[in-house]
């Protein structure tokens, strides 16, 4: 049997007493950076008089999954089988759907353990009342990728949830500040940790509040939609924004009610006359 376990985010208070059992019991531990998994492991076990010494670890990230699947068979999971990623919730943003899938289509039982996670808890503290939001993980570095991802969340009527690095923040804050300067955003950094600090005011004010102020740490950013209503969004206030076709075409679909698919193909009728 396979489980996902969650691992604290920060605070080690936050592991469960479920998660610690099925530390405990497991014979072989996947890990997204062994290293990290053996040096919270032996926190853990300090703190909770546990031991979790008699483990086989073994590596299992983004870059090398597609050749550990391969060695894997049902036999593997005849023993109690763990997959850990460095902290959080496997599967979000972290490693570990390869493994789940491979369990699905070869009839392994596994189970998901509940636990700490930076989306769902920023999302708690951020204050909006939106009850659909869309999570984006990192956002690409630079280029034509970052700048189409980050004006499709713009344009979304849905709130948006991204991680970012302390090297980027100050440059997603500077994007905001040009592109919806008046757009509420919500910052958590270092979410359960002794430094954890939130703001929540317009892009542009927390643009200028942060060039004074030392980023450091992780962050999450939950931005606030785009609010779509009839009445102060018209049709030709759409179509002449300078906008990818499919984010228009999703934009004139909500205030329409038409069908993105066919909003979309006028686009493009329109485009290639």
């Amino acid at each position: 049997m396979l489980c996902l376990v969650p691992t604290p985010i920060g605070n080690l208070e936050d592991i469960s007493k479920r998660s610690l059992q099925v530390l405990e019991e497991c014979e072989l531990i996947f890990c997204e950076d062994t290293r990290v998994t053996k040096k919270l492991l032996s926190l853990l076990g300090e703190k909770n008089n546990l031991d979790f010494s008699n483990k086989e670890y073994k590596s299992y990230h983004s870059h090398n999954e597609k050749k550990v699947l391969e060695t894997l068979s049902k036999e593997t999971f005849t023993k109690n089988v763990v997959y850990v990623s460095d902290a959080g919730m496997p599967c979000v943003s972290d490693p570990g759907a390869t493994l789940v899938d491979f369990c699905i289509k070869n009839d392994i039982q596994y189970d998901v353990l509940p636990g700490a996670n930076a989306v769902l808890t920023a999302y708690a503290m951020s204050g909006f009342t939106h009850t659909t939001f869309s999570f984006h993980g990192f956002l690409a570095h630079k280029g034509s990728e970052r700048t189409s991802k980050l004006n499709a969340i713009l344009n979304d009527d849905k709130l948006a949830i991204i991680y970012e690095s302390p090297h980027r923040l100050g440059k997603l804050l500077e994007e905001l500040n040009k592109q919806a300067p008046n757009r509420t955003i919500f910052l958590a950094k270092e979410i359960t940790k002794l430094h954890q600090t939130t703001y929540k005011d317009t892009a542009s004010k927390l643009y200028e509040e942060f060039k004074s102020i030392n980023i450091r740490g992780e962050w999450v950013v939950v931005i606030e939609p785009l609010e779509i209503t009839g009445s102060h969004l018209e049709l030709k206030d759409i179509q002449d924004l300078p906008l990818a076709p499919k984010v228009k075409a999703k934009l004139i679909s909500k205030l329409t009610g038409q069908s993105t698919k066919e909003v979309y193909q006028e686009l493009l009728d329109r485009i290639t006359l």
